[in-house]
């Protein structure tokens, strides 16, 4: 996770689509609910990376983490 922040850190033309994205992943209600922090929901997080690792535990890798945040900002654009 780490090293994925960083590699958007580098790149501000991401940082936008990068906060959107972010936003569109916290659950409705996410201040009801301890520890009232807005972060996704474990399991939505496990599906992604089973369809995309094939592990529901495997560890985000941050240049595909960027691509996708550049596939975002390609598509918004559209």
């Amino acid at each position: 996770m780490i090293a994925s922040v960083a590699a958007i850190i580098v790149r501000p033309h991401l940082w936008g689509v990068a906060l959107r994205q972010a936003w569109r992943m916290v659950p409705a209600g996410w201040w009801r609910r301890a520890p009232f922090l807005p972060k996704p929901d474990p399991a939505y997080l496990e599906m992604r990376n089973t369809v995309q690792y094939g592990d529901p535990h495997h560890a985000m890798v941050a240049s595909d983490v960027v691509s996708y945040l550049r596939w975002c900002r390609e598509w918004n654009r559209r």
